[in-house]
């Protein structure tokens, strides 16, 4: 492969000769991923070394920390499939008490999945210290009230953000909860993986995604105390702290938003949020084309309100500390908002400007420089952190056509960022009520 590059670079130094204007625009634009995306890869890849080689030197302790855990599970549309989620958290290996409390979303349309709670029996003989409190939200309020509704119930030191049709590994909140026993850690974040890969083509490149993205990428970031985000679906947190900065706010992106607020404090408190590659829950990813674009429509356009309009006052060294505010303004606002515009004109510009055998050389050297980078983070995940590596194993096959998948993904970013900055795309969210979403307060 390396040879294949070199032969590439050399048509193109051949191919560019004559054209001293093309050469400079080359030489403007064609370093962005190199002198940004790959020290960003390596720091990531360094992370995970140096949580292998911890994690080679960890004694197990037994350790009698086991606090009472609050599990908010925020219910909509689940129906039988919140079966699952409910049993899954009974059968946990975690020998303190877990309180269960599945919050239904506008109980009045979701009959249903209002039911199927209401039948859910915890027999006592088998999960004695386990507790199941049901709340019903008869009129709908969207996801950040049924979070705080969880929240004024929940009785646990401990308390996690669950969906509704997410299920989880038997050890899952056993590893998520030792982390709190050092007084630093406000909150952690678990690991997602795709519980529908094998539903269509869509689904099989979402599970490569959260692969490197989440459970991969977080793990080295974790080393670095510079993880970006705690997932909705799945994160856990210190009651007290939780109420201490009032909750879930309202808008979307709820999750973004409570982990800058939480970052907040880093400038001034030895804070840390730990990523564990051992807690694993499984969600549904959206199985066609046209679901995964609304749902990228979305969670892209967040970005942009939450860095831009409402948190842009509070990305600063002074609340964040430095680390996290390089990491903030690298890979959220970068990464997320400037990079998508970067990669749409400078491939426009190549398509207008270079000849057709530099436009395909290039075009090659690019796509391999990716894959190279792919395979390398893929390898190093799949070695040093899956704990299900024939399955994983598995998605060595997507890996050729990911960079590909990415680059259309950054692409349609643009699409999300313009959508947000002209039409206030958050406030049209299907994850509240248009009534709640505008009744907060406009940023």
């Amino acid at each position: 492969m390396f040879d294949a590059v070199l032969l590439i670079l050399q048509d193109v130094k051949s191919l560019l000769a004559g054209y001293n204007n093309i050469s400079s625009l080359l030489l403007l634009l064609f370093p962005f991923f190199l002198l940004i995306e790959l020290p960003m890869n390596a720091l990531v890849l360094a992370g995970v070394m140096r949580w292998f080689l911890k994690k080679l030197e960890r004694v197990p302790v037994n350790s009698r920390y086991a606090p009472k855990v609050s599990c908010i599970i925020t219910c909509y549309s689940e129906g039988r499939d919140v079966l699952l989620t409910l049993q899954t958290l009974c059968e946990q290996v975690y020998p303190g008490e877990i309180e269960l409390i599945p919050v239904v979303d506008g109980a009045v349309q979701n009959h249903e999945t209002l039911s199927v709670i209401r039948e859910f029996k915890i027999d006592r003989s088998l999960y004695p210290n386990r507790v199941l409190r049901a709340v019903a939200k008869w009129q709908r309020g969207g996801r950040v009230s049924s979070l705080n509704a969880g929240l004024a119930q929940a009785s646990g030191e401990i308390v996690l953000a669950l969906d509704g049709d997410t299920s989880f590994d038997n050890n899952t909140i056993s590893a998520l909860v030792r982390h709190f026993a050092d007084p630093n850690v406000p909150a952690v974040s678990g690991s997602l993986r795709v519980r529908n890969a094998t539903t269509s083509w869509v689904t099989r490149i979402q599970e490569l995604e959260y692969f490197l993205s989440i459970h991969t990428s977080k793990t080295g970031l974790s080393e670095w105390n510079t993880v970006n985000n705690i997932s909705g679906a799945f994160g856990a947190f210190r009651k007290d702290f939780l109420q201490h900065i009032g909750g879930w706010d309202t808008h979307t992106a709820e999750d973004l938003d409570l982990t800058l607020r939480i970052k907040s404090y880093f400038g001034r408190q030895p804070y840390r949020i730990p990523f564990e590659p051992e807690a694993i829950g499984h969600t549904d990813a959206p199985a066609t084309l046209r679901e995964f674009l609304l749902q990228r429509l979305r969670w892209d356009g967040d970005l942009f309100f939450l860095y831009i309009r409402k948190h842009s006052h509070s990305i600063t060294p002074r609340l964040l500390g430095w680390r996290n505010f390089l990491m903030t303004v690298l890979a959220g606002v970068f990464f997320q908002l400037v990079l998508p515009f970067m990669i749409v004109i400078y491939t426009l510009s190549m398509l207008i400007l270079l000849p057709v055998p530099i436009l395909l050389s290039l075009g090659v050297l690019i796509y391999l420089v990716y894959l190279v980078m792919t395979l390398v983070l893929y390898f190093t995940g799949l070695v040093l952190i899956s704990e299900r590596p024939k399955q994983d194993l598995r998605l060595l096959l997507v890996v050729p056509i990911f960079p590909l998948f990415m680059f259309a993904l950054r692409c349609w970013g643009v699409v999300c960022v313009l959508n947000e900055v002209l039409r206030r795309g958050h406030e049209e969210s299907g994850m509240a009520p248009w009534w709640v979403l505008k009744k907060g307060k406009r940023f």
